[in-house]
């Protein structure tokens, strides 16, 4: 049986010589049944006895789309991934499914699929964040059915461009404006803005740190986002914080109540304080790591262990630190020695 002319899928390529040519499919994901380069003109009776020809899609019982979705997350490599990183992509997957579940699988294994996907990701072309994890999950997926299963022959939506560019390694707190922050701020939001400027921990992993982690001078802490053992110099002010801690409480930071902190609920007390203490809007929590990479130095850390701890480069490492100088003039002149210092010492040792 034929198909509606409603279900026409349009697409357009442009050549190399920069012609740029039409085609017409009989759906998406059906079969190519006209070019804008062919003898027939388009909607003429040969076009449309060509679309008539064709047959019609996703029959009863066809494996779809939206299958390979669901066996996707069924899958032992979605569930090895973290308990966040699954929500995640729960949600992108199955917005996917949704997109294409009336195509049979084999969609994919189409070149034209990437323009398919792509034209679906464009609807948070808004949101340079959610372009590109729609990419990122559609991806994943699709890598894992040709690779893990062989579901799918091949795939047509590898290195999508990408739209996100972040680099904040200019974007600093100053010792001041951490101070004006403690003296407006209630204490446990206090202890948020000193933990995280003197460890450079993130917040996921600065709500689980416990007295357990601290050992003589050192913290030692498996990090949620790389799964690895970070080791910290326990600087005085973050030694100090530790020691006023009750003596009854493992964690080191809790909310106002002596509870466990969500890391919405410490990244949100800390902006709600930091705008009462009239500082700057750009400023975020995250951005304390700077600081602390800088105070690490001071505290004898190496280059290579302020990035192991930070799961920076070296490089990026010291355009942080080099920014913090810029910045805090006063300390400028100690900071810049340390790091130069620190940067032929991993020269040394063969890092780059």
């Amino acid at each position: 049986m034929g198909v509606d002319a409603t279900e026409i899928r349009r697409t357009t390529s442009k050549l190399r010589d920069g012609t740029r040519v039409r085609y017409h499919y009989a759906w998406r994901g059906g079969p190519l049944f006209w070019k804008s380069t062919s003898d027939i003109k388009e909607n003429s009776p040969a076009y449309f006895a060509a679309l008539a020809a064709c047959a019609q899609p996703v029959r009863s019982g066809e494996y779809s789309a939206a299958d390979l979705v669901d066996d996707y997350l069924d899958s032992a490599e979605f569930k090895a991934k973290r308990e966040r990183t699954r929500a995640d992509y729960r949600k992108w997957a199955l917005r996917l499914a949704d997109e294409f579940k009336d195509d049979p699988a084999e969609i994919f294994e189409d070149p034209e699929s990437r323009a398919e996907v792509a034209e679906w990701r464009s609807q948070w072309a808004h949101s340079p964040k959610q372009y590109d994890y729609a990419a990122t999950v559609a991806t994943a997926i699709l890598n894992w059915a040709v690779d893990d299963v062989g579901k799918l022959k091949i795939h047509h939506c590898h290195r999508m461009k990408k739209l996100y560019r972040s680099d904040r390694s200019e974007i600093i707190w100053t010792p001041e404006q951490i101070d004006q922050l403690c003296r407006v701020a209630p204490e446990w939001v206090a202890r948020i803005a000193i933990a995280a400027s003197e460890t450079g921990l993130r917040v996921g992993d600065l709500i689980t740190l416990g007295r357990q982690h601290i050992t003589g001078n050192t913290i030692q802490i498996r990090t949620a986002k790389r799964g690895r053992v970070a080791s910290i110099p326990v600087t005085p002010a973050m030694r100090a914080m530790v020691e006023a801690t009750p003596a009854g409480r493992l964690l080191v930071l809790t909310n106002a109540r002596g509870a466990a902190l969500t890391p919405h609920r410490a990244s949100e007390g800390l902006r709600q304080w930091k705008e009462k203490a009239g500082l700057p809007e750009h400023l975020r929590l995250q951005d304390m790591r700077g600081t602390a990479a800088t105070r690490l130095l001071r505290a004898d850390a190496s280059l290579n262990q302020i990035a192991t701890a930070m799961g920076w480069s070296l490089r990026y490492s010291q355009n942080v630190i080099e920014a913090y100088a810029a910045i805090v003039p006063a300390e400028a002149d100690d900071v810049l020695v340390l790091l130069e210092r620190a940067w032929q010492t991993a020269g040394k040792r063969g890092v780059e």
